[in-house]
């Protein structure tokens, strides 16, 4: 993979439909993206050597997306507020240009509202992971 702007990074959500049509729900200027695995010790007395063995495939896995910007319309805010408020999971998708789609429910845990005074309404936004997430390389 090639460095690639940070820009090209887009957000979108599902409309609830079968199959889901995905929309562009913000212009994010930021972004971070963060999958994790808990691990699950499994040493005891017999380990080899004493050194920490982990089981394989047996810790919880999640995926976070954090970003802020500007959103595109006021449709997209008021997509974006309902979602949080209903506090239900919704499909998104996470593009991440020439490496791949992160797809998946996604509950809405943080949406903060900024401003300056000489500047525009900015948001801030953190996507937790609800249930299985897939990966489609590009």
């Amino acid at each position: 993979m090639t460095a690639q702007k940070g820009k090209d990074i887009l957000l979108k959500i599902g409309d609830g439909g079968t199959p889901s049509a995905f929309t562009a729900i913000a212009g994010l200027r930021a972004r971070t993206i963060s999958l994790n695995a808990r691990t699950v010790d499994a040493t005891d007395a017999d380990s080899p050597g004493g050194w920490r063995e982990l089981l394989p495939g047996a810790g919880v896995r999640s995926a976070s997306i954090s970003g802020g910007g500007i959103f595109r319309d006021a449709a997209a805010d008021e997509t974006a507020r309902a979602v949080f408020f209903a506090q239900t999971a919704h499909e998104w998708q996470i593009v991440i240009p020439d490496f791949g789609i992160l797809e998946g429910p996604f509950l809405i845990a943080a949406l903060e509202y900024s401003g300056r005074f000489d500047g525009e309404a900015q948001y801030a936004m953190t996507l937790s992971s609800a249930g299985q997430i897939g990966f489609t390389a590009i």
